[in-house]
């Protein structure tokens, strides 16, 4: 019996997939310790998992930092720049005594301090990508979230590709110098960008994604295993309220909105304009608005129920399309759920995400400037309207859900595991 440590760090959409890896773990009969910070404690210790809680520590109510975070020019800057890269000494003092027992260390891409802390104790290491953007592929290119418009440009010319993932690589590569230092005063080497490739692991890379989003590329690391994805959808009931049980049964099937766990702490007029879009295609709607009463809209009717959370694998099967922010969790919950859905892509690997799934021929996209009454009433209509939508998202949902991504991803890590 291992035992494995599992850094995760992010929203709900970075720890759920790491929460149903460590479940999958624990049937084998394998000991997971997830390491995260304290916010998550009661979601993974509900599962009967243990946890070691890491800093950063994680407020949601700072909605000005969430803002910061969520734009599209600067959210990534600051996720490193103002929250991982200041606390890597109080990281790896955390982080340090969990790993010291562990036979195997798993590492979100944006757990810096995992790898370095596995590397100084001589712990086999194991990382994980949640989305296709974390490989920055010179061949299958990525979408920037500050100019999405490049994307057309980077897939026309290869040459064009490879001085953007340079130039990518160049800024990155400031951000994460306190890292390179920090690893030097452990007598490590500098290592590689950890931002970029020095995120994946020479062991072993988890592609915990649906390969109806990518497929290998030549320029992966040669050690990556396309898992597929973990749809687990958090602990407690997995269905949904007595409340919205009663609405979904009163009619037809809804349109569903939610930003997801990050983008719903700044989501500004997005329920109210989603609530008048609604409206003026005669649909009814659920709205998932989060914990601040500021983003219930402010007229509802009997055609359309406002309420904190439901679970997404539970709703999202129900509904007639959804409506989302493109998360990778978030999205490959509506790519199981077999419905077309609008993407309001805000930051990090949101938009990238956006572009696979409309290229798909299973959703539209439309930015979070352009996100008024009368586009999203446009969108959603043509989105409702072509029957081709629908259909083709019922092929790729049969596809994802035949993937087995907490199995095949165990196997893959027994595999190193045995060989080490």
């Amino acid at each position: 019996m291992s035992r494995v440590l599992i850094n995760s760090f992010g929203s709900y959409g970075d720890v759920n997939p790491y929460v149903g890896l460590a479940l999958e773990l624990r049937r084998r009969g394998h000991r997971p310790l997830l390491a995260m910070p304290a916010v998550y404690r009661a979601a993974v210790e509900g599962e009967g998992l243990e946890f070691h809680a890491v800093r950063p520590d994680l407020d949601p109510a700072n909605t000005a930092l969430i803002e910061r975070i969520m734009d599209p020019a600067r959210g990534t800057e600051a996720i490193f720049g103002e929250i991982v890269v200041p606390s890597l000494q109080a990281t790896f003092a955390d982080l340090r005594p969990a790993c010291e027992g562990a036979d195997l260390v798993i590492t979100h891409p944006a757990a810096l301090v995992g790898p370095i802390v596995a590397q100084a104790l001589g712990r086999p290491w194991a990382s994980t990508v949640l989305a296709p953007m974390s490989f920055f592929s010179v061949t299958d290119p990525v979408v920037p979230p500050p100019a999405p418009w490049v994307h057309g440009l980077l897939t026309r010319s290869r040459a064009l590709s490879r001085l953007f993932v340079w130039l990518s690589n160049q800024v990155t590569r400031q951000w994460a110098r306190p890292v390179q230092r920090f690893r030097a005063s452990l007598g490590l080497e500098p290592g590689e960008n950890p931002i970029l490739a020095g995120q994946h692991s020479p062991h072993l890379v988890l592609a915990l994604f649906s390969r109806v989003l990518a497929e290998p590329q030549p320029d992966w690391p040669p050690n990556t295993c396309l898992a597929g994805p973990i749809l687990y959808n958090g602990a407690g009931s997995p269905e949904v309220s007595a409340e919205i049980e009663a609405f979904l049964t009163a009619g037809p099937a809804p349109i569903v909105f939610t930003l997801g766990s990050s983008a719903v702490e700044a989501a500004g007029s997005f329920y109210d304009i989603s609530a008048e879009a609604a409206r003026r295609l005669g649909r009814r709607a659920v709205l998932l608005v989060g914990r601040h009463a500021h983003n219930r809209p402010r007229a509802v009717d009997d055609r359309i129920l406002a309420v904190d959370y439901a679970p997404h694998a539970a709703l999202f099967p129900r509904a007639a399309a959804i409506v989302h922010q493109g998360g990778a969790g978030t999205t490959h919950q509506a790519l199981a759920s077999g419905h077309p859905m609008l993407v309001v892509p805000h930051a990090h690997d949101q938009p990238d995400n956006a572009s696979r799934v409309t290229r798909l021929g299973v959703a539209r996209t439309v930015y979070p400037k352009r996100y008024t009454a009368d586009a999203v009433t446009r969108e959603l209509g043509a989105l409702l309207a072509d029957e081709r939508y629908a259909l083709r998202a019922k092929e790729v949902a049969a596809t994802v859900r035949a993937e087995t991504g907490p199995a095949t991803a165990c196997d893959a890590i027994e595999r190193i595991m045995g060989r080490r």
